[in-house]
């Protein structure tokens, strides 16, 4: 046989076994349905990932999770992630005066901002405050009240959307892209922005957990790669120290109860009635790694998140008082959900010591954060 012929039959091996091979990983089935409309008439879509054992639900307003399945240790599968039957719940919740922000894509900036201000290159941006005076996750017209672009990809969706300059007073014409994925109990969620004007920005998914799946999280056992943490003062703003975990309530190096510790005697506990605090990851930034574990002992389910952020907001769900009636109509009660929200720091412009979150032209924003959903 000749070698050019050798060679032709190896590179139509080649081709065959990388289209194999790409037939053997994108096997997620991807759907989409209505989902509804917005007051304005405005249509929104949800998408179904579902790669067997496990299913995710995303809609196209907010970005929103709607929904994430997956088996406990007998195999019995249960909704983990609160929120609402229809796009009218999440309107209506993100557009009233609850700071829940169910599971939605933050941003432009996650977390606050403090006093609503910002200084960059030498000049002043003010933003609407809707967290008493400060300016939490993007303002009142967030990412969250966005209607994102979709578009179905490998074994997920990608959600685009245009961020105009002066939108909610940040600069810049932002383009914003999530791309969800799920693969073998893998939710991937990849961040990508670009910017005309230098900014900021601070992207993160607000999603709600109870690994039971109903009653409260506090006997879920958290893990956090974490040696400090930011106090923050009355506002929640953090003060700029980084402080360390040792002989705090706050030290989650080893798993401990959500509930452990949660009413001790402590000065930032009072602040943030329970957890709302930003954790400084041990993780040598810029690198995909393991940042926390959140371990359900009755269900056995487990969520292991995975990130190249530096910080990650864990929030104990100390707002929520049954006010707000989510799937079914069941009130949310105190501590019915957590969030590991994967993040910069909360008021990195204000704080040059900070790690930087600005976005420069002709620069590309990129993060990646894994809920890795589990059973033991």
């Amino acid at each position: 046989m000749r070698v050019c012929e050798i060679l032709k039959r190896v590179a139509i091996g080649v081709v065959l076994f990388g289209a194999f091979s790409m037939a053997a990983e994108t096997n997620t089935k991807v759907t989409s349905q209505p989902f509804g409309k917005l007051p304005d008439g405005t249509p929104v879509e949800l998408y179904t990932l579902s790669d067997g054992a496990y299913e995710a639900q995303i809609a196209t307003y907010g970005g929103v999770l709607v929904s994430m399945k997956t088996p406990d240790r007998k195999g019995k599968a249960a909704d983990v992630v609160l929120g609402f039957d229809d796009v009218d719940g999440y309107f209506t919740n993100f557009n009233g005066p609850s700071d829940a922000f169910f599971s939605a894509i933050i941003g432009r900036y996650a977390n606050r901002i403090a006093h609503g201000s910002f200084t960059l290159d030498g000049q002043k941006y003010s933003l609407p405050k809707n967290n008493g005076e400060n300016t939490l996750h993007g303002g009142p017209h967030g990412f969250n009240n966005a209607v994102w672009k979709a578009k179905p990809v490998a074994n997920g969706v990608e959600l685009t959307y245009l961020s105009k300059d002066g939108e909610a007073g940040f600069p810049g014409n932002l383009t914003a892209t999530v791309v969800y994925t799920l693969v073998k109990g893998d939710l991937r969620m990849e961040y990508s922005a670009t910017t005309d004007k230098a900014t900021v920005v601070n992207l993160t998914n607000h999603a709600y957990f109870n690994l039971a799946g109903q009653g409260d999280i506090l006997k879920h056992e958290l893990t956090l790669h974490a040696s400090r943490f930011t106090p923050v003062d009355a506002g929640l703003i953090p003060t700029g120290e980084l402080k360390a975990v040792d002989s705090t309530p706050f030290d989650f190096r080893k798993a401990t109860a959500v509930g452990a510790r949660i009413n001790a005697d402590d000065a930032q506990i009072h602040q943030g009635r329970g957890y709302d605090h930003n954790w400084v990851l041990d993780t040598k930034g810029g690198k995909l790694e393991e940042a926390a574990e959140v371990y359900d002992p009755s269900s056995g389910r487990v969520l292991t998140v995975l990130t190249d952020q530096p910080g990650i907001q864990f929030y104990s769900g100390n707002f929520l008082d049954g006010s707000i009636k989510g799937k079914g109509g069941k009130p949310d009660e105190l501590h019915a959900a957590l969030c590991l929200e994967t993040q910069h720091f909360p008021d990195s412009p204000n704080h040059p010591d900070f790690p930087t979150t600005e976005l420069k032209p002709r620069k590309r924003y990129h993060t990646v954060t894994i809920y890795r959903f589990s059973a033991r």
